[in-house]
């Protein structure tokens, strides 16, 4: 928190839309209407050099403003400027308001702008319109003495940093609206984030109203970190049970994708994580079997898949609740991920919850082993999220304990997650703040 005193005029809200072959919309929302035009400027640059500039004349108290960069039109030029895990580049931008009349300067606001797109097709998860394959996690960000609560900038990025050593390049979110000094240390240290919210208790008139403005308040919140790259308002039909059944809670969730993509059109939706989807831009399945030779038959092949999509899935729902959804897959415009898998805990007490207890690190090890590596060998996974990250709570499924001490060497599971022999450790960037 923190208190700052502003001119009467002053900038409320920025936006970034990135589009990586042209250059960056900026959405700026003045406090008021302007009496008289004001003049916006808009600098980005990038290691001490301007990539582009404009001054604006604006009479509005919402207006978008595009910058080209002329960079972007070189492919070489283009690569050095591109956010990705792997070399997360951020461009500089500072944005002035001035009084148009007499020059002076009402406000100026630093941010930052990562120039990527993400979406899907040919199957894949798309990456600046490439395929990308995503090992991520799913973390729920509880601590053992403080909840949801954090100690600070550093414990996020350290989090962070812990997840792109153990060979993760995506985390998924977990009913939580992340705190925004994580997204912060994501779109820096570059690690892909799947944007969720806390589900409601049930369905009903009021948790559909009071869901939807929360998540759009969240998705604008959010939105300019080139960090998040998938929207999920509902997972797993939570605050939506009988959407099998419930036309108006297939509507519900129908328009919950939609409305995201309305507010934000550049990113992937899910409608209803893990299963019951209505209308989701990825197919994500929860699996939670241990069994490698079951996983195998079901994501070894086209053919296993689809006599899955025609069961009723591996948690007895459904996959898909809509012909154009599964048609979309197997058009390979909606790519499949198996978005929740694992679960595995060693030692585990009886009053404790994993989905698989194994006895000894060597059993667990093994274990874990293959079915990742069955995920690693299938033609047609586009990628996964591993539960769980921590241990939280009661729930002992965790890569760490819950004192963040790793179950397993680093090297062992950064092997085993990406499915190659250990890679270096990265190294950590210098601190700041």
């Amino acid at each position: 928190m923190w208190t700052e005193t502003v001119s009467a005029q002053h900038v409320t809200d920025l936006a970034w839309i990135p589009d990586p072959t042209r250059g960056v919309e900026a959405e700026i929302t003045l406090a008021s209407v302007p009496a008289a035009p004001v003049g916006v400027e808009i600098v980005l640059s990038h290691d001490g050099e301007v990539l582009a500039e404009c001054t604006t004349a604006v009479r509005t108290p919402r207006s978008r403003i595009d910058l080209v960069v002329p960079a972007l039109r070189n492919g070489i030029d283009r690569e050095d400027l591109l956010w990705s895990p792997e070399r997360p580049t951020l461009i500089d931008a500072r944005v002035t308001v001035r009084d148009a009349a007499t020059s002076q300067v009402l406000d100026t606001v630093a941010s930052y702008v990562g120039l990527r797109s993400a979406g899907v097709g040919r199957g894949s998860f798309l990456l600046n319109n490439r395929p990308y394959y995503v090992r991520s996690v799913l973390n729920q960000g509880y601590r053992p003495d403080t909840l949801i609560a954090n100690s600070g900038t550093g414990e996020l990025r350290r989090e962070v940093e812990l997840i792109k050593a153990m060979g993760f390049n995506a985390v998924r979110i977990h009913q939580k609206a992340e705190d925004p000094r994580f997204l912060y240390w994501a779109d820096r240290l570059g690690l892909l984030v799947w944007g969720e919210t806390g589900a409601a208790y049930e369905y009903g008139t009021e948790a559909v109203e009071l869901l939807t403005r929360e998540w759009l308040d969240m998705v604008r919140r959010d939105r300019s970190h080139p960090s998040i790259v998938t929207w999920v308002p509902v997972n797993e039909s939570w605050g939506c049970s009988d959407v099998a059944n419930d036309p108006a809670q297939q509507a519900y969730t129908i328009a919950l994708a939609n409305l995201t993509r309305a507010l934000d059109p550049t990113r992937p939706v899910m409608s209803n994580e893990g299963w019951e989807h209505t209308d989701s831009d990825i197919m994500g399945v929860h699996d939670y079997s241990s069994d490698p030779e079951l996983l195998t038959r079901r994501y070894g092949d086209v053919a296993g898949f689809e006599a899955l999509l025609a069961s009723p899935g591996p948690a007895g729902r459904t996959l898909s609740l809509d012909a154009r959804q599964t048609e979309r897959y197997r058009a390979g415009e909606v790519p499949l991920m198996v978005t929740e898998f694992g679960g595995l805990s060693v030692g585990a007490e009886e009053d404790e919850f994993s989905y698989t207890r194994t006895s000894s690190d060597t059993q667990y090890a093994a274990l874990l082993g293959e079915i990742f590596g069955v995920l690693h060998t299938s033609p047609i996974v586009a990628g996964f999220c591993y539960t769980q990250f921590m241990d939280t709570a009661q729930e002992t499924n965790g890569l760490l304990y819950t004192d963040g001490s790793p179950k397993l060497p680093l090297e062992t599971i950064r092997r085993i997650v990406t499915g190659t022999e250990a890679a270096p450790e990265e190294k950590p960037l210098a601190d700041e703040g």
